[in-house]
């Protein structure tokens, strides 16, 4: 018989409870870890389990404790800085750990250094320095020539004035890279750092291709053009516009970093401030890798992603047949049809669009769906992105012209917490491009129309139907009916840039922090997996007024 203590419970009895005890505690603990919402950005680094559900969406441990890791202000360039004084470009969009970057750089300044930022949230300060190169000897680059053929600017004839190692310190994602020739004499070059093995809940895509397109160094992009026509007489679009583009120059806004600050890096310094599980790739990346989204569980397209390669659409479309969910954060996704070619320096570095697809060297030669087009949807590719985000291109705004953003379908999860209603107007939120429901049999059947916001056709140019001078602009919900993946189009082009364009203390009317809790709603319920197994959408077209074009 085993021996009992003084309160009548055997030795074994007692060690058997103690045990039972410590497992209880443990799996307490543990439970209380998984479940318990957290946020990241604190400052401090945190011992939670790699991969967890935070308050705002799927958090990583790794990007919390990166971005409490020290930040500085000191990427920013400050204003009256000469954006021409010193300029160059890489000789690759993005890069893995281990590779060699090279550098072209122009600058009359005898010597400037380059240093490698990390963007991200880091106590507010928005980045975290990398690398700093030697001191390097200042080149004066030739100007770079044009092919008159096609206007395509490609500053192929520079040296490679430096070499970066994307060493193990370069921790994936998006990067600027500070050229620094003296104190009014600074730019970027922009750089993706990604890993290929990342299995991240979010991916966010950058826009290089979209970025170059708009890229009127040397005086042409596929919008603009100097000088005579070439190959038609068309005034739309403009017959001296660029029909292929090179990423082998530099960008000429943003100081070199394009529109960068503006249409992703609001988004990018959310998602680290709240340490959700994001990785970073370009549309380049999935162009040539376009297996990369059976990796991830939401793919973040950002503002103004306009240009889109036969590639990356059939990613997307395989990756959404198989639940990936997709958040198109800007108008105009998928309206230009491109294709990426190599130049001298490698493969994908130069973009083809010809816009007239008459004009494109494969028309009548290739498949229709190579042959590049003013739109996805003009023949031969006959392909419209309506199945895929839902709403149709319809216009843009003037320059600096914005409009209210009217909710529609208050009662639907991305509301939540936000206290609108039906009717309720968020001040100053729409501008530029935007898309809006249409009757068409390639729209998805079950389709949630968000918000429902007029636009004046008086404040920009409108395609398609109006009512009583009015176009609109569609926030729309939608999930496969067989993978349940979610997509979400804001129907607004600078939403992205929105989130941090005013705040409250200086603004009662700003909007921001209803924009911010509506994404991290979006993030929230993405990244569980198909958004359908949680919250299916239910058609509300039928209730809009007027529906669509």
């Amino acid at each position: 018989m085993a021996r009992r203590n003084s309160r009548g419970i055997s030795r074994v009895s007692y060690l058997l409870i103690s045990v039972y005890a410590l497992l209880i505690v443990a799996a307490l603990v543990n439970v209380k870890m998984w479940s318990t919402p957290v946020s990241g950005g604190s400052g401090t680094t945190t011992t939670l389990p790699p991969i967890s559900m935070g308050t705002n969406g799927v958090i990583s441990r790794a990007i919390i404790n990166e971005n409490a890791l020290p930040g500085t202000t000191a990427w920013r360039i400050p204003a009256g800085t000469s954006p021409t004084a010193i300029q160059g470009y890489a000789n690759a969009t993005n890069a893995q750990i281990g590779q060699n970057v090279d550098l072209y750089v122009t600058t009359q300044s005898p010597t400037y250094y380059v240093q490698a930022y990390r963007m991200g949230w880091y106590q507010g300060k928005g980045a975290r320095l990398i690398w700093t190169s030697q001191l390097q000897h200042g080149i004066n680059q030739p100007a770079c020539p044009v092919d008159t053929n096609v206007n395509m600017v490609t500053c192929y004839n520079w040296k490679i004035s430096a070499v970066m190692l994307v060493s193990e310190k370069f921790v994936p994602g998006d990067y600027l890279l500070k050229l620094v020739a003296g104190p009014k004499a600074m730019s970027y070059i922009p750089l993706t750092v990604w890993n290929p093995a990342s299995t991240s809940t979010y991916v966010v895509v950058n826009r290089s291709i979209v970025e170059q397109g708009w890229n009127s160094y040397g005086g042409f992009s596929f919008y603009a053009g100097t000088g005579p026509c070439i190959i038609d007489s068309s005034s739309y679009p403009v017959c001296n516009r660029a029909r292929v583009v090179s990423f082998d120059r530099p960008y000429n806004t943003g100081y070199g970093s394009s529109d960068f600050l503006t249409n992703e890096y609001p988004l990018v310094a959310l998602m680290e401030k709240e340490g959700l599980d994001v990785s970073y790739i370009t549309d380049v990346t999935l162009a040539t890798y376009p297996n990369v989204l059976s990796h991830h569980k939401v793919l973040l397209s950002l503002d103004h992603d306009e240009q889109w390669t036969y590639e990356e659409r059939v990613a997307l479309q395989n990756a959404q047949a198989h639940g990936l969910n997709a958040v198109f954060f800007g108008a105009a996704a998928m309206v230009r049809h491109v294709r990426l070619e190599p130049s001298i320096l490698g493969l994908n570095r130069q973009v083809v669009d010809y816009r007239n697809s008459y004009e494109d060297p494969l028309y009548g030669k290739a498949p229709g769906v190579q042959v590049t087009g003013n739109t996805w949807e003009s023949p031969p590719a006959s392909w419209s992105p309506l199945s895929q985000i839902g709403v149709q291109y319809s216009g843009y705004l003037a320059p600096n012209v914005f409009v209210p953003m009217v909710v529609s379908d208050a009662k639907s999860w991305v509301f939540q917490n936000t206290g609108l209603v039906n009717g309720s107007s968020l001040a100053n939120v729409v501008a530029s491009d935007f898309d809006h429901v249409i009757a068409s049999s390639l729209e998805p059947p079950n389709l949630d129309v968000l918000s429902h916001s007029p636009v004046p056709v008086s404040e920009g140019t409108a395609s398609g139907n109006t009512w009583n001078g009015n176009s609109y602009s569609d926030m729309v919900y939608f999930t496969n009916p067989v993978s349940h993946a979610g997509t979400i189009d804001t129907g607004n082009n600078v939403w992205i840039g929105d989130l941090n364009r005013c705040t409250v203390a200086t603004d009662p009317t700003c909007a921001a922090p209803a924009l911010v809790t509506i994404t991290n709603n979006i993030l929230r319920l993405f990244g569980r997996g198909p958004a359908g197994l949680f919250q299916p959408s239910v058609s509300n077209v039928a209730s809009i007024s007027p529906a669509g074009s």
